[in-house]
């Protein structure tokens, strides 16, 4: 957070729980209370008056509910971050209530010791979630610090489609043995090879499907979906991605179970000659993923940087991952 004051607004309708915010935000010499807030359509105009830094935002108010009140001012107030502090902790409620760009959840009974580290993250452009909601259907949303450490993005290059199966394959195998949950964005060809491949290690993949832990997903279908002109949405790629993963965070089993991905989303872009897109559905990825502490492994065949002149596209590719396997085959 930047040592210049940062301004914010307080929306609750419980006078003794808003004192305890104002409060606790006060003793922070470097966080201002600009306004004080009991009721959702009140929150709206204030908002749009004072263009706070910062608003923490209560669910249950009265004329208008938190979420529809936080769409309202994503609007009017862009530049504002929000921050929920709400008593619900259901799944629903928290993707429902993030959907609307709002950088942070804080359950009010574990407010005591999540809100200022919260504010903390939220006003350095972080997203926080109170880590009691784990174990939820919103299992992988956790802080910020949490989701870096569980998050990778690599990427694999491959001399033919073997050598990719063969890679998914092990990658699957560990994942599920290890709690879990994949989502297999491959094309058609290699995922019809890899099931009998996982069959022939012992994985049941029809009943890794059944649970939900084994998650298919043709690369074509989810380009339709995230993309608008052949080139991808940064808002449908969020809301596709996030709710893909949540979605998938149902199958993962046990306390340190994740969400893992195989990739071919983007190489299928770049096999179609879409090389930018290819690229910017990379770097979306990265960011929307490391909100929900997932591991992604992608997937590239050679044939797709045929000629020398495709290193500057092979580079860049490359710089989008943290981490980059079989590069020795290229030179």
């Amino acid at each position: 957070m930047e040592t210049s004051s940062s301004r914010v607004l307080v929306v609750e309708d419980s006078e003794p729980f808003r004192k305890f915010v104002c409060s606790a935000i006060g003793k922070r010499a470097e966080l201002q209370i600009i306004g004080e807030v009991s009721d959702g359509l009140e929150a709206v105009h204030k908002a749009e008056e004072l263009q706070p830094d910062l608003i923490v935002l209560d669910i249950g108010l009265p004329s208008l509910n938190g979420i529809e009140a936080a769409r309202q001012i994503r609007k009017l107030s862009p530049e504002s971050k929000i921050l929920f502090l709400s008593q619900e902790s259901s799944a629903d409620v928290v993707q429902e209530a993030l959907g609307t760009g709002a950088c942070g959840y804080v359950v009010k009974t574990y407010a005591g010791g999540d809100l200022l580290e919260a504010v903390d993250a939220v006003l350095r452009g972080k997203k926080f979630v109170s880590a009691s909601l784990t174990g939820h259907d919103s299992d992988t949303l956790k802080d910020d610090h949490a989701a870096a450490i569980r998050h990778c993005h690599e990427a694999a290059f491959h001399a033919d489609d073997n050598s990719v199966v063969d890679g998914y394959a092990r990658f699957i195998e560990a994942a599920l043995k290890s709690g879990n949950a994949v989502i297999v964005a491959v094309t058609e060809p290699h995922r019809a090879s890899l099931v009998p491949m996982l069959e022939a290690s012992g994985v049941d993949v029809a009943a890794a499907i059944k649970q939900g832990s084994y998650v298919p997903l043709d690369p074509a279908d989810a380009l339709v979906r995230l993309t608008v002109n052949d080139m991808p949405d940064p808002v449908r790629c969020r809301k596709v991605i996030g709710d893909l993963v949540v979605g998938a965070a149902k199958g993962v089993k046990g306390e340190h179970g994740q969400v893992v991905v195989c990739g071919e989303i983007a190489s299928t872009l770049l096999s179609k000659g879409n090389a930018e897109g290819a690229m910017m559905l990379e770097r979306l990825w990265d960011e929307i993923t490391e909100d929900y502490g997932v591991h992604t492994l992608c997937g590239y065949l050679w044939s797709a940087f045929p000629e020398r002149e495709s290193s500057g596209i092979f580079r860049r590719i490359c710089g989008e991952h943290s981490a980059v396997h079989g590069t020795e085959l290229y030179y």
